[in-house]
């Protein structure tokens, strides 16, 4: 992520989207439109017989979301990212510290092969969005996520690909989101942007001028007052509820 921090908004004036004149709809990737290979990345737990629940990994991806939003708001020093934070909790539910592990756990996780469970109807879903939409990825990947998105078949949904690895910078700096909103011609404020870490995510978002939605399957924001969803299906649903997008364009 860098060094890069944003101050969080006022909370009187969270920018929400209802009525706003969206033309161009980006996604992040890693956890929003694909998910890590469960036995790929714990390999080094299964080797050890531990085969941790849904539940306590929801439990965990929570309370790491909520730990990772408040160091970087308060801009303390991350002596590690998001990932060695998330392990480092796991393990300890797990009773196990042993640093070895946690790095060939977090070392699985950032490598972007290894996030290709889709789930069903993704494809469908973004099809249809891009009937009414222009639509993009802002991804912190290892400059290799266009082939990822290619293996998992919807990277032609898709008119921009805005990997961290190829820009140079990640998530929340705004010359990432810069180079999104450039790459399709849009304006920031007449775009929307999915993804599920709000310090990384929204903050970055908003901060750069675009409106941005969380994408929280775990439900670590779920009493925040901030606009999120856990489905894509219930993501398109909400932004029928809302003015009609100014961008048609035909599909062949």
């Amino acid at each position: 992520m860098g060094d890069y921090r944003l101050n969080p908004p006022d909370p009187r004036i969270l920018v929400h989207w209802a009525g706003m004149p969206i033309q161009a709809l980006f996604f992040d990737v890693g956890n929003t439109l694909l998910f890590r290979d469960m036995d790929t990345v714990l390999r080094p737990l299964h080797e050890m017989k531990l085969f941790p629940s849904l539940d306590l990994l929801n439990a965990v991806e929570r309370s790491t979301k909520r730990e990772f939003d408040s160091l970087v708001e308060s801009h303390s020093a991350l002596d590690h990212g998001f990932w060695w934070i998330y392990y480092s909790h796991l393990l300890s539910e797990l009773g196990i510290a042993n640093e070895k592990i946690c790095a060939d756990l977090v070392g699985g996780t950032r490598i972007s092969a290894n996030w290709r469970v889709i789930r069903p109807g993704t494809r469908e879903t973004l099809l249809r969005l891009a009937r009414n939409y222009h639509l993009g990825v802002i991804s912190n990947a290892d400059g290799k996520i266009n082939e990822i998105l290619r293996q998992s078949g919807i990277e032609d949904c898709f008119e921009s690909i805005t990997d961290s690895g190829i820009v140079g910078r990640e998530k929340p700096h705004p010359a990432i989101f810069e180079a999104a909103v450039r790459s399709l011609g849009v304006p920031a404020n007449h775009s929307l942007y999915l993804g599920d870490i709000y310090c990384v995510d929204y903050l970055g978002a908003t901060g750069f001028g675009m409106h941005s939605v969380l994408f929280d399957v775990p439900g670590a924001y779920k009493d925040k007052g901030l606009p999120r969803v856990e489905t894509l299906e219930e993501f398109e649903a909400q932004l029928q509820h809302f003015r009609a997008p100014t961008v048609n364009k035909p599909r062949s």
